[in-house]
């Protein structure tokens, strides 16, 4: 877990880093960063940017009729090249991670970043690779777009970048490059702050309506309230046919939508730990927490059930995600 790494609020700022990045693919352990990018703005102002190219090194992908992992010859996949345009020309004679994310960590600062998905996708690759090359811990406090969009608007079906720009008709140079999405993305957080002034009163209003019901939300959903529609199964995932209950605050998602994945899986949803439980899933933050700090009433009940002979398995948030492949 990224122990120490920054909190994930909603807010709307003045001051910031707007941040984003560009990667060899979406695996923290076998993928690499190939663009870094940020905005630094003052007073709701761009004064300063920075971009930089990275040489990720060959890619480790795995060989089926070797039946290993090897080093690709290509530095960056094919698909990833004709999604980004960022060629193994280009970074051939680039520099490593090692100076560009020493050089990034001195644009930013202390300062709030700003991204679309940056909790769950951009800052987990950026604190993994600052660790690894400074052994400093990116603890900077983050905001993400996306989950803001989610409460100004509930029930639009889609909210990449992409979408959002083009719902507020904002003209987009490039996706999938780093300045030109952390341009988008700024524009987008400052359009999310105009539709929001429009929903509430004030942004403290808003700030609060979130919070009242980020609160409620842990409690608010009940198993019983989640069903699916669907009717076929992948008999072979673990979540089918088991009983799930989640504790804590979800990191990358609310947890009825959390129970909702689980329901679609064929599996069930429960509200308390009972020796029907098969799985107690901690949200990211409070794994951290109840390895340092105590642990919640259910996780106390759920090791006493397991030291009595219950089957129950203890998961972080992430395996959880990885189990529903996601």
């Amino acid at each position: 877990m990224r122990d120490g790494k920054g909190k994930s609020l909603i807010e709307f700022l003045d001051d910031y880093c707007v941040v984003d990045i560009e990667t060899t693919g979406l695996d923290y352990d076998f993928c690499q960063i190939i663009e870094i990018s940020s905005l630094k703005v003052r007073n709701n102002q761009v004064v300063d940017r920075f971009s930089a190219l990275v040489n990720p090194g060959k890619c480790r992908v795995y060989d089926f009729k070797k039946n290993e992992f090897v080093l690709e010859q290509n530095y960056i996949p094919s698909f990833v090249q004709e999604l980004t345009g960022i060629t193994d020309e280009m970074v051939e004679n680039e520099p490593t991670i090692d100076s560009v994310i020493k050089d990034f960590y001195n644009f930013i600062g202390n300062d709030v970043l700003v991204g679309h998905n940056i909790v769950s996708f951009d800052s987990n690759f950026l604190f993994d690779a600052l660790k690894k090359c400074t052994n400093e811990i990116l603890s900077n406090n983050l905001v993400d777009t996306m989950r803001i969009s989610r409460w100004i608007f509930p029930n639009l079906k889609h909210r990449r970048l992409e979408d959002l720009a083009q719902y507020y008709k904002i003209p987009v140079i490039k996706s999938h490059r780093g300045l030109s999405d952390c341009e988008t993305t700024f524009c987008v957080y400052n359009q999310l702050k105009e539709s929001c002034l429009e929903k509430n009163e004030n942004l403290d209003s808003f700030y609060s309506y979130v919070k009242s019901h980020l609160n409620k939300s842990i409690f608010a959903v009940r198993s019983k309230d989640i069903v699916t529609d669907k009717t076929s199964f992948d008999i072979s995932n673990p979540i089918y046919d088991s009983v799930c209950v989640f504790t804590g605050t979800l990191e990358k998602m609310t947890r009825r939508e959390a129970m909702q994945i689980v329901k679609d899986l064929g599996g069930e949803n429960g509200d308390s730990v009972t020796k029907k439980t098969n799985f107690l899933i901690l949200g990211n933050n409070d794994f951290c927490k109840t390895i340092k700090n105590g642990k919640s009433s259910k996780q106390k009940k759920a090791e006493k059930l397991i030291l009595e002979g219950n089957d129950i398995k203890i998961i972080s948030e992430n395996v959880f995600y990885e189990m529903a492949k996601i």
